[in-house]
């Protein structure tokens, strides 16, 4: 073998020989116990960057170790194809979003393959692939004949001026984010999945402290982030009644304007009632009022979420309208408030200000009245600040509310229900903050929605037998909308119910629907009659999920809906589909940035920059080492700490320049030692140099070794070998971290599986023996314990000097290699090492035979140097033996 670690060459011979045997195939095995990890798929981008390469790296290395404990393991990989980059991508380079998705991910494929993943290739999807995508449509029609798809009108954001719908994240202060026009709110029709209908049991499931929660191997932030956001609330729903006529002469809602809340015990302190800006009465009432219509329109410019709307500045107007109280009868002022959304319960609110902050404040703001109807003993309330006291529903009891004066929140809510109930305004409620799932995209670059439009017959399913509805690939977006619209041979189709010419449907499927399913297809990518099949039916649950916390709510959520369908339609047999989840930290590099001419920033690479620091080190400023355009060396820039890498910030690292340079094993290697793996990563370019360091010194080990010669037969044989000291204290360090090393891969604690390692590598090299047979098998079998520790995380150097160094004639390939555990005998010292003590104080220590009772240890400690010397000639009154740890001599 070569002296010198050529990474190159070593990763080259190790890709060809797992090619060759086409190492990472994997298939059904009942006689196997089964293991299904699976990364988050990736969107196409064009490269990976540094949070990829952890993330696989993660999984790698729970695939390897347990294929080594005899488990039949499943790490497929497949790509998140359809969406918006590819559409943006387009309307750059005038190309179609199909070729350039086809060429990202043949590009990312390769970076893949060169990091060494133990990937079943033979499993591959991409989801704008018709084949997978086939699926979508199918399983929304059979979403649709059971009800759970259904078509309604939704609000959204649209562009004048690009004649198109833009996502929340596209409308920046109002304007479109290409246009920067301003957008508009407008109703158009698209079809819900009914999400709400399993909000009970996707709460239950992974709600905590629940007795029916089930996903306990999930982080705890993350199944509170799901519990929050499905959000279940038990409170009333009751009508302010009015006699408002709409134009035909009818009570405007029959007469009734339903509100939900959970605070009903402060239903007296009600001062105004606020509507969203598509309530019927806030239409009613803008029709003849130019100023209150004006409003309305500024509020269709806002935010349709409820996070934009909790950070937006609360605005209202008022009416002229009024509702009555459903108890005490009086008259409630109607507002528009632009934090109401009519998609939220039934777009209207109660407002109490004394007992809701942005109530409180939204009186304040408009001198609305502030009634309290709630008090806690020894608190005094005010109109002049809000106090977190007035919105307590634990402490509280009710005053100035007539007969609920005296009465707690629960006795309060529970009159309020019942006297609501007799007069037939109210009743007991329980609410879910989750909404149905809106799937329709105004979008080109996605999965078809299988309907066709008949003037005669209305919108109509696409026949099963007709799927996939193909969606056309060479066209290219020119901002102009969707440009399915104007594709006649896309557009152009028969009814399939009455045969006239129709139209097919132009909005394409949410990309979370893609990737809502993808993990099941793996289970049985290639099959074309069916969905799913027997491969989910061996393979799911999942056993183990990772990605990142980004996607801790929505891709999970809707994920756990589609399995729940797929279980109720007799697709699957699970109710969830990830049992483990394990959320990986970000990888962080330092920002540096100056302010240009103009007011903008320019960001610069780290490797042209070089740190300021103070006297105690601390890094207070940057400069430049390298000339970077007009700017010379030495200008000082801003440093901005820390942050997740971007290529927008000049801060992120290219794997594939890190692969070329210092090869893929040290990039893996870096990524899982140095933090755990739910930690935040912050690049470190000399910690790199250091993991190549380590692999050097691995592979000069290994060349050292290579002169002694079938390693692999004398580390079967150790165990019946005369071994010297020196060797048996080697096998009892390689086998106690041995132990250690099994433990953390098992909690997957990959920084100190490295460190581990590491500490191996110290033992042996550390070793000095005589060279005789006991020796060289001991060094054979520890190096072998090494490098089968190390494979996981570094697949090409460990199998190249586990097949060079004649491991492989004995043990087999490395991949399917037994795991080594950690040997009892090896573990069981001859000799033991006490420490001394002489009247209490440490005056050095003593060495015995393992098993020496206390009159053995007792006599070696005062025929003892240390002893000797320490008492200076005075007769031990007393020996103290602390078995194992110590003993002190008393004089």
């Amino acid at each position: 073998m070569q002296d010198k670690y050529a990474h190159q060459d070593v990763e080259r011979a190790a890709h060809a020989h797992w090619t060759a045997t086409d190492a990472y195939r994997v298939t059904e095995d009942a006689g196997k116990k089964k293991f299904y990890a699976c990364s988050m798929l990736p969107y196409p981008s064009g490269k990976l960057h540094m949070g990829h390469v952890r993330n696989y790296t993660i999984n790698d290395m729970l695939t390897r170790y347990l294929r080594m404990n005899g488990h039949n393991v499943l790490m497929p990989m497949g790509w998140d194809a359809f969406g918006l980059p590819a559409e943006n991508a387009a309307l750059k380079n005038g190309v179609p979003p199909a070729k350039w998705t086809y060429e990202n991910i043949a590009y990312m494929k390769q970076q893949m393959q060169a990091m060494g993943l133990a990937i079943d290739w033979s499993r591959e999807v991409a989801t704008c692939s018709p084949d997978y995508y086939k699926w979508n449509q199918w399983l929304f029609l059979k979403m649709l004949d059971k009800g759970i798809a259904y078509r309604k009108t939704q609000v959204v954001n649209w562009d004048p001026v690009d004649q198109t719908v833009l996502a929340n994240e596209q409308v920046i202060d109002g304007r479109g984010w290409r246009t920067g026009a301003l957008v508009e709110k407008r109703e158009i029709p698209g079809y819900y999945l009914n999400i709400t209908s399993y909000a009970d049991e996707l709460l239950n499931h992974v709600q905590l402290g629940n007795e029916k929660a089930t996903l306990n191997g999930w982080p705890d932030k993350v199944r509170l982030m799901q519990e929050n956001w499905i959000g279940k609330s038990e409170g009333v729903r009751f009508a302010f009644t009015h006699d408002i006529q709409g134009t035909d002469g009818a009570l405007i809602g029959d007469g009734k304007m339903y509100v939900f809340t959970t605070r009903a015990d402060t239903i007296m302190g009600v001062t105004f009632c606020a509507v969203a800006a598509e309530h019927p009465l806030a239409h009613h009432a803008a029709s003849t009022q130019p100023a209150l219509a004006a409003f309305i329109n500024e509020c269709k410019t806002g935010g349709t979420t409820e996070a934009e709307l909790a950070t937006q500045e609360k605005k209202g107007m008022a009416t002229g309208l009024f509702v009555t109280h459903p108890l005490t009868g009086a008259q409630i002022e109607v507002w528009v408030g632009n934090y109401v959304l009519m998609s939220y319960g039934d777009g209207a609110v109660m407002g109490v200000p004394a007992h809701d902050e942005r109530d409180f404040a939204f009186a304040l703001k408009y001198q609305l009245p502030i009634k309290q109807v709630v008090a806690v003993e020894g608190e005094t309330f005010s109109t002049d600040a809000w106090a977190e006291w007035y919105g307590d529903k634990q402490k509280c009891v009710c005053v100035n509310s007539g007969e609920l004066d005296g009465l707690g929140h629960k006795a309060a809510v529970d009159k309020v229900a019942e006297l609501l109930a007799a007069r037939g305004l109210g009743e007991k409620k329980t609410t879910f903050r989750l909404r149905d799932w809106g799937i329709s995209r105004q979008r080109y670059w996605g999965t078809p929605i299988p309907i066709i439009h008949c003037e005669s017959c209305g919108p109509v399913p696409v026949p099963e037998k007709d799927l996939p509805v193909r969606l056309p690939e060479d066209l290219v977006p020119d901002g102009s909308g969707n440009p399915l619209n104007k594709c006649e041979a896309f557009l152009k189709v028969d009814c399939p119910c009455c045969g006239k010419p129709a139209r097919r449907e132009t909005d394409t499927m949410d990309t979370f629907v893609d990737s809502s399913w993808y993990f099941m297809r793996y289970c049985d990518p290639t099959n074309s009659e069916k969905m799913v099949a027997g491969g989910a039916d061996y393979w799911m649950p999942m056993d183990q999920y990772i990605g990142g916390i980004e996607h801790a709510i929505l891709h999970l959520l809707y994920a756990r809906f589609w399995t729940k369908v797929m279980r109720d339609l007799g697709l699957v047999k699970v109710d969830e589909p990830f049992t483990k989840l394990l959320t990986q930290g970000m990888v962080l590099n330092h920002i540096y940035s100056r302010r240009t001419e103009k007011g903008g920033k320019e960001y610069f690479w780290p490797h042209d920059v070089e740190h300021v620091l103070d006297e105690g080190g601390k890094i207070v400023g940057a400069k430049l080492k390298n000339a970077v355009g007009d700017l010379p060396v030495g200008t000082a820039i801003d440093y901005e700490g820390v942050g997740t890498m971007s290529k927008s910030k000049n801060n992120g690292v290219d794997p594939q320049d890190l692969i070329e340079k210092y090869g893929a094993d040290t990039a893996r290697l870096y990524t899982m030692f140095t933090a755990p793996p739910e930690a935040t990563l912050e690049w470190n370019d000399a910690a790199v140099e250091g993991s190549y360091r380590f692999l050097r010194r691995v592979w000069g080990f290994g060349h050292k070794l290579s002169a002694i010669g079938g390693l692999g037969a004398l580390a079967a044989g150790v165990s019946g070998q005369s071994l010297s000291k020196a060797a048996k204290a080697l096998r009892l360090e390689i086998h106690t971290v041995l132990k250690q090393v099994d433990y953390d891969y098992q909690r997957m604690q990959y920084n100190t599986v490295v460190s581990g390692a590491m500490k191996m590598l110290n033992a042996l090299e550390d070793f000095k023996g005589d060279g005789g047979e006991g020796d060289n098998a001991a060094l054979a079998e520890g190096f072998g314990i090494l490098l089968r520790a190390l494979y996981p995380a570094t697949p090409h150097i460990a199998h190249t000097l586990w097949s060079g160094l004649g491991y492989a004639a004995v043990s087999g390939d490395l991949l399917d290699a037994p795991w080594p555990k950690a040997d009892e005998s090896a573990l069981q010292r001859d000799e033991i090492e006490l420490v001394l003590q002489v009247n209490g104080k440490l005056r050095g220590s003593v060495i015995v035979p393992a098993g020496a009772d206390k009159a053995a240890i007792e006599a070696a400690a005062l025929a003892s140097e240390a002893f000797q010397k320490a008492a200076n000639g005075a007769a031990p009154k007393k020996v103290v033996v602390v078995p194992g740890r110590l003993v002190n001599v008393v004089v």
